[in-house]
C-alpha cells in the first residue's frame, strides 16, 4: 500500500474516532475538540515514521508490525495527554470523550492493518506485491533459506533462480549462463559462511549490470566479524552489502522535497530561464532546448532537458561525442551557459515531471554507459536513483569532461557513495555545496 495512504489512514482514523467518541459522549459534533484531533493526528503520523510503522512490510511478519503500530498509537496519546496537563487544559475536555477516543482509535488501527494485511497476503498468494530472488549459496543456513521461501510468498519474495556453491568457478559460470539468457532479478541473496565468502565479489561484478539489490546471510556465528547494517527477512538475518537505504519512506521523503525545493526554485529562475532561452533562440538556428534520452531510476529510459549549447549537427550512428574544450560545436552562448552551468536549468522541470531527483548521479548519454559498464566497476549501479541536477561527484569537483579512465572512477565512486548513504540531510548539504561551489566551474567545457 502506498505510503501517502497509510499517512491518511492513520489521519482518518484520529479524525473518525474523535468525532464518533463526540457523537457516543455528547449526541453532537463541537468544534470545541477539533484542535486536540489535529494535535493528536500529528502525533500519530510523526511517531509512526520514528516507529518505523511506514516501513516496507516485506520480509517482516505481521506480529513486528501490529507491536509497531501499538506503540506509536499509544505513545501519541500519551503525548496527547502530556500536553493537556502541561498546558493546564485538562480540566477543559471531558475525560468520558478521551477515553472513548482512545478504545476505539488504537483498536481500529490494529483492526485496519490486521485486514490490510490479509489482503496483502492475498495478493502474494496470487504471485502479485513479489520480487524475484536468486539464491547462490551452500550449507545449512542455504538449505533453511530455500526451504522457509519456496512455496510459500508470505513475505513478498520468490525464488526464481537457486545455484548451489560447489566451487567459485562453477558458480560464477552458473551465474554468468543465467545473465547472458536475459534473467533478471530484484534481489540476490548469497547465504554462504563467512570462510567461503571469497565468492562475493565475483558474484558482485557478475550482476554489476543490474539494478539489483544484493544481500549476504552467513551463519549467525559469523555476524559479530562483519559491520554491515543488518537487515531482517522473515526469521533470517541479511546483511545490506549493496543496498540503498531508499525505501518506500525515503522515496516519499525525496520527491516531497524535491517537489517543494524545487517548485521554489523554478519560481526564482523562471526569469533568468526566459532570458537565457531568448538568448539561446536569437545566437543561432536551432531549438531553445536540447533533448536526449538518458537512464533514469531502474536504467529506464528518460527524456532530459537542457538549453542547445552547441550548433546543431548530427552525430554518427551510435557515438556521442564530448564537448572539449574549444569545441567548434559550441555556440558563443553556450560556452558561457556551460561554464555556468545555466544550461542544465529546464532540469528542473525534469524533476517536476518525477523524471529526475535535484540530487544524485548525473545522467550520462547512453552510449556512454553502453562503454563505461565494461570499464568501470558498479557502473549501472548508478542507475539504482533517480539521476540529479547536481550530485556529490559534482561539488567535489568531478564534473566536466572524462577524458580519462580514473576521472570516470572517481565521478562514480561519488555516486556509490552517495547511494549507498543517502538522507534527506545529505542532499541539502549537497544543494548548498552546489550553491556556494558548484555553478562555475573550469572543467565545463
Amino acid at each position: 500500500m502506498p505510503l501517502y495512504s497509510l499517512v491518511a489512514l492513520d489521519v482518518a482514523i484520529a479524525f473518525g474516532c474523535g468525532e464518533l467518541a463526540e457523537l457516543i459522549r455528547f449526541g453532537e459534533h463541537s468544534s470545541h475538540f477539533t484542535v486536540l484531533m489535529y494535535i493528536q493526528a500529528l502525533l500519530v503520523v510523526v511517531l509512526s515514521f520514528l516507529c518505523d510503522v511506514y516501513g516496507p512490510w516485506r520480509g517482516r511478519s505481521f506480529g513486528e508490525r501490529f507491536t509497531r503500530v501499538l506503540l506509536a498509537w499509544s505513545l501519541s496519546f500519551v503525548g496527547l495527554v502530556t500536553f493537556l496537563v502541561m498546558s493546564k487544559t485538562m480540566e477543559q475536555y471531558s475525560r468520558v470523550w478521551l477515553g472513548t477516543w482512545i478504545l476505539t482509535a488504537i483498536p481500529l488501527a490494529v483492526i485496519l492493518r490486521l485486514f490490510l494485511y490479509q489482503l496483502l497476503m492475498l495478493a502474494r498468494r496470487q504471485g502479485r506485491n513479489t520480487r524475484s530472488v536468486l539464491v547462490i549459496g551452500d550449507g545449512r543456513n542455504f538449505s533453511d533459506v530455500c526451504q522457509s521461501f519456496t512455496g510459500s510468498n508470505e513475505y513478498g519474495y520468490n525464488l526464481v533462480d537457486v545455484v548451489h556453491h560447489d566451487d567459485d568457478f562453477t558458480t560464477i559460470s552458473h551465474l554468468e549462463t543465467l545473465v547472458n539468457q536475459g534473467k533478471s532479478y530484484d534481489e540476490c541473496w548469497i547465504c554462504m559462511p563467512l570462510h567461503k565468502s571469497s565468492v562475493l565479489k565475483p558474484v558482485m561484478y557478475t550482476l554489476r549490470h543490474m539494478p539489483v539489490n544484493i544481500r549476504y546471510m552467513p551463519g549467525l556465528q559469523d555476524l559479530p566479524l562483519l559491520n554491515y547494517k543488518i537487515n531482517k527477512i522473515g526469521q533470517y538475518t541479511a546483511l545490506d552489502i549493496s543496498c540503498s537505504p531508499m525505501d518506500a519512506s525515503n522515496k516519499l521523503i525525496k520527491r516531497v522535497s524535491d517537489l517543494v525545493i524545487g517548485g521554489l526554485i523554478l519560481l526564482l529562475i523562471a526569469p533568468v530561464m526566459l532570458g537565457v532561452a531568448m538568448a539561446v533562440k536569437l545566437s543561432s538556428p536551432g531549438p531553445v532546448l536540447f533533448k536526449q534520452y538518458r537512464h533514469g531510476a531502474g536504467g529506464r529510459k528518460v527524456k532530459v532537458y537542457k538549453f542547445r549549447s552547441m550548433k546543431v549537427h548530427q552525430e554518427e550512428q551510435g557515438k556521442v561525442t564530448q564537448a572539449t574544450k574549444g569545441d567548434p560545436r559550441i555556440t558563443p552562448i553556450g560556452a558561457f551557459l556551460r561554464r555556468t552551468s545555466l544550461d542544465e536549468l529546464p532540469q528542473f522541470l525534469n524533476v517536476m515531471q518525477g523524471r529526475m531527483s535535484i540530487v544524485g548521479p548525473r545522467p550520462h548519454a547512453l552510449e556512454h554507459n553502453e562503454y563505461y559498464k565494461e570499464l568501470v566497476e558498479s557502473y549501472m549501479k548508478r542507475h539504482n536513483v533517480k539521476p540529479g541536477i547536481t550530485g556529490l561527484a559534482q561539488v567535489r569537483g568531478y564534473r566536466g569532461e572524462t577524458d580519462t579512465l580514473e576521472k570516470m572512477q572517481r565521478r562514480v565512486e561519488c555516486d556509490l557513495e552517495y547511494i549507498n548513504n543517502w538522507s534527506l540531510w545529505l542532499d541539502i548539504r549537497i544543494i548548498f555545496a552546489t550553491v556556494f561551489k558548484g555553478f562555475v566551474n573550469p572543467n565545463a567545457y
